[in-house]
């Protein structure tokens, strides 16, 4: 969902309090936050979502900038949570649940496509996490190679390259599983 030129009214409004308009930018950027965190933590992603969204009301009076800008703010917010999340995890030597049973809720999901969609999901979880981390932000969340370069604190050039090699492997991965299939 894009604002286009309603954005700065958007944002001038949810920042004097307009509760309607906050609600408007919750609801354009919230099924892009929750994919994102789900596919990182399904187990907690929830949680972390609203982490995020209380992070957004604490410094949404801070922020200038465009659309662009408002989307690697937010994915920036939640790549830190997520940070802060798996840190204290580790402290408490959790154990998390695989990416395999991850549920992707969505009014945009396409039912057609979900055993492919599936698929795809149970093989990003063989990819290095800092691979499956660029595929979600340019795939889910749905930045460019720069926002998402933004977000991770890599290079553009960087990101496409990470996003090449991830989905080449994903390509692999679902070929070889395609394959195993078909010989059973």
């Amino acid at each position: 969902m894009s604002f286009g030129p309603d954005f700065a009214s958007a944002l001038a409004a949810a920042k004097r309090g307009d509760q309607e308009a906050q609600a408007h930018l919750y609801r354009a950027f919230q099924p892009k936050v929750l994919r994102y965190l789900l596919a990182q933590e399904p187990k907690d992603g929830e949680d972390l979502a609203s982490e995020v969204w209380l992070g957004f009301g604490a410094g949404l009076d801070r922020f200038e900038g465009s659309e662009s800008d408002l989307l690697c703010w937010i994915f920036t917010i939640a790549r830190r949570r997520l940070i802060d999340h798996r840190r204290a995890r580790a402290r408490r030597h959790a154990v998390s649940v695989s990416i395999e049973t991850l549920a992707l809720p969505s009014d945009e999901f396409d039912p057609s496509s979900s055993l492919e969609h599936g698929e795809a999901l149970s093989c990003l979880g063989m990819l290095p996490r800092e691979w499956a981390e660029i595929v979600l932000l340019r795939v889910v969340a749905g930045l460019d190679s720069a926002e998402v370069a933004n977000v991770t604190g890599r290079k553009a050039g960087t990101v496409r390259v990470i996003q090449k090699r991830a989905l080449e492997r994903l390509a692999e991965l679902l070929s070889a599983k395609h394959e195993k299939a078909v010989t059973q």
